[in-house]
């Protein structure tokens, strides 16, 4: 079938954390940016509206989540590590890790792929306890960035 003949599932992905660790999600969500809109009139313009102009890009907070496993405590080191950053413990910026999306299609080839630049995680949320439920224990992890970018396939 020819390229952009139909539209791609969004259920294959992969999540790249940094060059060398690859993580599990079930879900990945705020890919999203938006640059923020600047009004302007001056005084004596004839027209009786507002110019608009681009101002500053605004990038959503990425939300991934995936089931919990007996043991693994990954989205908490993550976490810990920028905790302690924080705190004047470590020096740099060594916490800081690009992060790399990709939609696969059925060959598990890249189709559209999310550069995450500088990126920490802020949050972490374990899953929710509920005694009559008979689902799987999901964790969020909140991840804030300084840049998204998208890369075309080769």
């Amino acid at each position: 079938m020819a390229k952009g003949d139909y539209p791609v599932p969004k259920f294959h992905f992969q999540v790249e954390w940094g060059p060398n660790l690859r993580m599990g999600f079930t879900e990945v969500s705020g890919l999203d940016f938006e640059t923020e809109v600047i009004e302007y009139r001056e005084g004596t313009n004839r027209t009786y509206n507002k110019t608009k102009q681009p101002g500053l890009t605004k990038y959503a907070d990425i939300t991934l989540k995936r089931g919990t496993f007996e043991g693994d405590f990954d989205f908490f080191k993550q976490w810990k590590e920028t905790y302690y950053f924080q705190e004047g413990n470590r020096t740099g910026s060594r916490f800081r890790r690009d992060i790399t999306i990709k939609l696969l299609n059925e060959n598990h080839e890249p189709i559209i792929t999310w550069q995450v630049l500088n990126a920490w995680p802020s949050k972490v949320a374990s899953t929710d306890l509920k005694a009559d439920a008979n689902e799987v224990a999901i964790e969020t992890l909140t991840i804030v960035h300084e840049g998204l970018k998208i890369l075309e396939a080769a």
